[in-house]
């Protein structure tokens, strides 16, 4: 589980801390920094695997950008020409001291390629591992450029087991936001392995969950599922054509045998699908986000997939971060169990991104607990605009 974040001097965010549950939920108005946050801790899981390219960034859901749209810019904070104003630090830690940082500069050229992690911060870390270390490292100073030396003289294998050790299931970290042509047309696999970020891979992984390895997880995400009222089962047709991707979907309102693929089937049963394939196989990311949850879903849906997800979270040990716009998200968390977060992000007047955390709603005397939905639309806790 990753539990504290720390991000200073990314886009919208000069200085902010946070501290996440197993399902941590953000709202917010419009551009407000939602996802700020969720593309920070992409930076830093690239980081633990020493990717920073435009490609990788891309294909994990980041907004690629020019650099200099990168360092925070706005308020009161340091002057662009600054060095300050060049670096970005984030770190996130977690349980069993696992932790990892790292430091983001921009080079005066400003190409967004240019962006280097800083390896000064990991010297401490990786010297332990070299046995005996040489005598080249013993000196009094650890410099960035003996750091990177250091790395190319250690056995690949060594590095990366060292990151992965480092920061825990934070390399795996993607943003998640689904789209409804990847899903329809079961578009190829894409960078990302098994699923994509915008998809792209569900059928190829279905047809590996089909497997007698991971049958009975298959079939938990056909019980689930049932969350579509008209939902009867889906199976794998036999006899597919190679490149050919099709599931055969039975509703239970249609003739005997009637069955129909999923070009046919609607929106909310292919985003129902995805997620629940997310939370449920073995092969995707123990940590990860999804941007916009309840993207084509109806509001009495939202809630009981969202109290479905917590319970596979739990279940499948996985952890999300989640934004949404929809209030009926809101009434699927359960605030008093402290592995289930709300989190509601704005902007202060000088235009920065901040968080707070919505506790456990109480009843006012007589009067009934007002609902997460209707508090939210009401402006009890915040995250709507405030110009209009």
């Amino acid at each position: 589980m990753m539990r504290k974040v720390q991000i200073r001097n990314y886009k919208s965010i000069p200085e902010l801390d946070l501290e996440l549950g197993r399902i941590t939920a953000l709202i917010g108005s419009n551009g407000s920094g939602k996802s700020n946050i969720l593309e920070a801790i992409t930076f830093v899981s690239a980081a633990a695997q020493n990717k920073l390219d435009n490609e990788f960034l891309a294909s994990r859901g980041v907004r690629v950008t020019d650099t200099q749209f990168m360092p925070c810019a706005f308020g009161d904070s340091s002057p662009p020409s600054s060095e300050a104003a060049k670096t970005i630090n984030i770190s996130v830690d977690g349980d069993d001291n696992v932790h990892f940082s790292c430091e983001l500069s921009v080079d005066e050229s400003g190409s967004f390629p240019k962006w280097t992690q800083n390896l000064t911060i990991l010297a401490n870390d990786l010297l332990p591992i070299l046995r005996p270390p040489k005598p080249q490292h013993r000196a009094s100073k650890i410099t960035a450029e003996l750091v990177e030396r250091m790395f190319k003289e250690v056995p690949s294998e060594i590095t990366d087991h060292f990151f992965k050790m480092r920061a825990g299931t934070l390399p795996g970290f993607l943003i998640y936001a689904p789209e409804n042509s990847a899903l329809r047309t079961f578009q190829a696999e894409g960078q990302i392995l098994p699923l994509g970020v915008r998809g792209e891979g569900l059928f190829a992984h279905l047809k590996g969950l089909s497997s007698p390895k991971n049958k009975a997880r298959l079939g938990k995400i056909k019980e689930c599922l049932s969350l579509i009222e008209w939902y009867e089962d889906f199976d794998i047709p036999e006899g597919l054509s190679p490149g050919e991707r099709s599931i055969r979907i039975r509703d239970r309102y249609l003739a005997a045998g009637a069955s129909f693929d999923q070009r046919s089937a609607n929106e909310g049963f292919l985003f129902l699908l995805f997620y629940l394939t997310l939370f449920i196989s073995p092969d995707t990311p123990a940590f990860f986000s999804i941007d916009n949850i309840d993207n084509s879903l109806n509001p009495k849906l939202c809630v009981a997939l969202l109290r479905q997800l917590t319970i596979l979270a739990k279940e499948y040990d996985k952890q999300v971060i989640l934004t949404t716009h929809n209030p009926a998200v809101l009434d699927g968390l359960n605030l008093h169990d402290a592995e289930e977060r709300l989190l509601v992000v704005d902007r202060n007047k000088a235009g920065y991104t901040r968080v707070h955390r919505i506790d456990p709603p109480k009843p006012n005397g007589d009067e009934p607990v007002v609902s997460l939905s209707e508090a939210f639309m009401r402006g009890y806790i915040g995250g709507l605009p405030k110009n209009f």
